[in-house]
């Protein structure tokens, strides 16, 4: 990775202090860098219907998307001083459709700590899994 994992984390760090989590009172910050340098935030923003929360990495990826950024390389995750946070199944999951080689970093016991994505999320579900379930052109149409 060429990026300083350090930064990546501070920001996700200083992007906690953004999270709306009047329920759950865990505060989580997320930051992620594109190839070319381009840093994108998000905080965890919760609601009162729990279906609706979203979560800190989705945030700050799809901030990244929405700017145009596709090349994101690594993201770093931040939650309350202390405890040891990786992303959620679905941000995994989010993660592995950005970029299946995509670093994740985040604290462990002081430590920083840098994982990929295919470690978090063995055998992920991946665009390639909808292609090799397209039916081929030799398969009879289904009535």
């Amino acid at each position: 990775m060429t990026r300083d994992p350090s930064s990546l984390l501070a920001a996700a760090i200083s992007a906690r202090r953004a999270a709306y989590a009047p329920y759950s009172h865990f505060t989580v910050g997320a930051s992620v860098i594109s190839r070319d340098g381009k840093m994108f935030t998000g905080a965890n923003v919760e609601n009162a219907s729990y279906g609706l929360s979203m979560c800190a990495e989705r945030i700050a990826i799809y901030s990244a998307v929405s700017a145009g950024v596709r090349a994101l390389e690594a993201i770093a995750v931040a939650g309350p001083e202390g405890v040891t946070v990786t992303p959620c199944g679905a941000c995994r999951q989010v993660i592995n459709e950005v970029n299946a080689g995509m670093k994740v970093i985040f604290s462990k016991a002081g430590q920083i700590k840098i994982e990929s994505i295919s470690a978090l999320l063995p055998e992920a579900f991946a665009p390639s899994t909808l292609a090799d379930a397209a039916p081929s052109s030799r398969s009879a149409p289904v009535r």
